[in-house]
């Protein structure tokens, strides 16, 4: 239990901060599930259209560094070449 003011009120922004972390970490698992779901169905024009979505998305929240960014380039790269070989 925090005894000073300070203590008090930094609980109080911890709670909030971690209340924002996970909101944009089920952002981004919803944009892997939905690119994923986009590549198992062989849906090659829909993941192509939503890559460039999912790149900002990604990065947008390893900016924030709720995930790293080698975290989220990983992943992107991965999608980016699973979508290049659905082409072939």
């Amino acid at each position: 239990m925090p005894n000073t003011k300070s203590a008090i009120r930094r609980t109080r922004k911890t709670k909030v901060q971690a209340l924002i972390n996970r909101v944009r970490k089920s952002k981004y698992k919803l944009a892997l599930k939905q690119m994923n779901a986009y590549l198992d169905a062989g849906k090659l024009k829909e993941a192509k259209d939503f890559l460039p979505k999912f790149n900002s998305k990604l990065m947008k929240i390893a900016k924030t560094k709720v995930v790293s960014k080698k975290n989220a380039a990983r992943k992107i790269s991965r999608v980016a070449k699973k979508i290049s070989k659905l082409k072939k």
